[in-house]
């Protein structure tokens, strides 16, 4: 069974076609981080233009790497949120008006739902066996810091999330302040490899009794560090001695340029904070719900640092996507469109965007 999957839920235009919800048999990215890093992130406006200049190209050139006719797709799936409102309509109409062109069923999918399920693919020609359940399921993302726990297709029950920052923009905003350009996670994950993560004492706010998140308070410490501000020395762990990686890094957030401060150091120690947080609440949640194994999802799940401690300190089998299926893309749609297909899911012409969709528990 063949599925069609259209994700424009952001920045990047996709499309793919996955076979019985897991092999990939297309996967092509139409990305715009070009030209969102010269504003220093999406500009919704030029996001939605984009995707109308490349939906079409992009679902043709899909199918045809799938050697597939639209007779050969038995449903159409489409993110219908959360994300960006005018990037969502694109590809919602896109989608509605294919599956009624062609006679197709159409399944709307969260966007987060499609991320836990780039968990279940497989590149052609490969073979594992599917996800266990009971599964924990941490999403990270630009938007979102979710822990899901999942008893089946589309059965989620939500035990956590970020209260304030998602982990995803902590990041991007972190690499401002540092002035390491767009898209943080990545130049974040780069500056770190040259620093000390222990050289700042930054916060951890586990917020005890819960499985939630929050991350507004390590950024602005990342922050006061930087730019000299209160509790900065106190965040400090000694002054290091002036060195080859001190030298030539300036801050540019919004202007703010107030000295040179070692930024692979701040850099490794944020990212420490962070992973060390996002682990532990995991591992409590996986013991506490009994699960059968871990999974990441979201573009963060792509930060090494992140996969290697999860398999290190959980001790459990965890499943991790390749990088490039953390980020958004169209298999991850097709691959929860099969799943949600079977299980009976059809959405109809009324389908409608809803830019604030949230994973609700089903359970």
């Amino acid at each position: 069974m063949k599925i069609l999957g259209i994700e424009t839920s952001c920045d990047e235009t996709a499309a793919a076609v996955v076979d019985d919800g897991r092999t990939i048999l297309s996967n092509v990215v139409a990305s715009q981080i070009d030209i969102h890093r010269e504003y220093g992130g999406v500009v919704p406006e030029v996001a939605s233009r984009q995707h109308m200049l490349a939906i079409i190209p992009v679902m043709d050139r899909a199918l045809s790497e799938a050697q597939v006719g639209w007779q050969d797709l038995a449903a159409v799936a489409v993110t219908k949120g959360p994300g960006l409102a005018g990037s969502l309509l694109v590809g919602v109409n896109a989608a509605k008006g294919i599956a009624f062109a062609q006679g197709l069923p159409l399944v709307g999918i969260n966007h987060l739902e499609g991320h836990i399920y780039a968990n279940w693919l497989l590149a052609l020609g490969s073979a594992q066996p599917e996800p266990a359940f009971p599964l924990l399921c941490l999403i990270v993302s630009g938007g979102h810091s979710d822990l899901v726990l999942l008893t089946g297709h589309g059965r989620y029950r939500l035990l956590g999330r970020s209260i304030d920052d998602a982990a995803g923009e902590a990041f991007d905003k972190v690499a401002r302040i540092l002035g390491l350009g767009y898209p943080g996670g990545p130049a974040i994950q780069q500056a770190a490899r040259g620093g000390r993560p222990n050289a700042y004492h930054l916060p951890r706010a586990w917020l005890r009794g819960s499985h939630d998140f929050s991350f507004s308070g390590i950024k602005t410490a990342v922050l006061h560090a930087a730019t000299g501000d209160r509790g900065s020395e106190r965040a400090r762990e000694g002054r290091p001695a002036p060195d080859e990686r001190a030298r030539g890094m300036k801050l540019s957030e919004a202007g703010r340029v107030a000295r040179e401060v070692p930024v692979a150091d701040l850099a490794a120690s944020f990212q420490e904070a962070m992973v060390e947080v996002l682990v532990e609440k995991t591992r409590a949640a996986a013991e506490q719900h009994g699960v059968a194994q871990v999974a990441l999802a979201g573009g963060v799940a792509a930060n090494s640092l992140l996969r290697q401690r999860m398999r290190e300190r959980v001790p459990l089998p965890v499943l991790c996507p390749p990088p490039d299926l953390c980020t958004d893309n169209a298999a991850m749609v097709a691959a929860a469109g099969y799943y949600l297909y079977r299980a009976g899911r059809r959405d109809g012409w009324d389908m409608d965007a809803i830019p604030s969709l949230r994973l609700t528990s089903t359970e």
